[in-house]
């Protein structure tokens, strides 16, 4: 069975590792709090290099204090840091947010623009924010890949020889249907910050190993 499934096919890989997160994962969402895709784009920034958890505890008081873009647009760098300061990077972040906001403001009306382009137009969005707002924010189908994304796929055997995020992000968009890109990006997300972390994964707790080369491989040394 183990040396079946070492030697499956990429495609019978993403069929098996879908069906397994399927039935173990039915639900997988962000777990970043927001009511807006503005709330959504000010969560994520934080995010960067910051766990969720904690940036639930900022957001609450900071959109009390600056509800709409408009409202962040106007305050001043220090009062956007003194709001984040818990947070990790908050003077670049306080920078970002800044302007961002401003750049939304006079640029956009406001709205968050929903194209990938255009998003990374915005101070403090790069590719792998500005997909995670579509993704989430808009439900289209698009693949965020950011550090657990890229080591998780990696590992499983979903993305083969890629040096960067584009390159895996361009590997998983190709193999998993379009419908199942939102939910997928939370899959890898969730299993590499739980099950499968960077220094030591949780193979003992991975409902994925019978498809997985980096277990199969182990095992094979051992």
């Amino acid at each position: 069975m183990k040396q079946k499934m070492k030697n499956m096919k990429t495609k019978e890989r993403y069929e098996k590792v879908m069906e397994i997160f399927s039935r173990e994962m039915p639900v997988a969402e962000t777990e970043l709090h927001y009511r807006s895709p503005y709330e959504l784009i000010v969560a994520v920034i934080l995010s960067a290099q910051c766990t969720d958890k904690r940036v639930n505890i900022i957001t609450p008081e900071f959109f009390k204090s600056f509800p709409t873009a408009s409202h962040l647009a106007s305050a001043s760098v220090e009062d956007i840091y003194e709001h984040i300061k818990s947070c990790s990077y908050p003077n670049n972040k306080a920078k970002n947010l800044s302007g961002m906001a401003k750049k939304l403001v006079s640029e956009f009306k406001g709205v968050i623009p929903d194209d990938v382009d255009e998003l990374q137009k915005l101070p403090g969005v790069g590719r792998k924010t500005a997909n995670v707002i579509l993704s989430v924010a808009f439900g289209k189908p698009a693949m965020a890949v950011d550090t657990h994304v890229f080591r998780v796929a990696d590992r499983i055997g979903l993305t083969h020889k890629a040096s960067n995020p584009l390159q895996a992000e361009k590997q998983l968009v190709e193999h998993f249907p379009e419908d199942i890109l939102p939910k997928a990006h939370h899959w890898l997300i969730l299993h590499g910050r739980y099950v499968c972390k960077a220094r030591k994964p949780l193979c003992d707790k991975c409902f994925l190993t019978e498809v997985c080369e980096y277990y199969l491989k182990a095992m094979k040394d051992v």
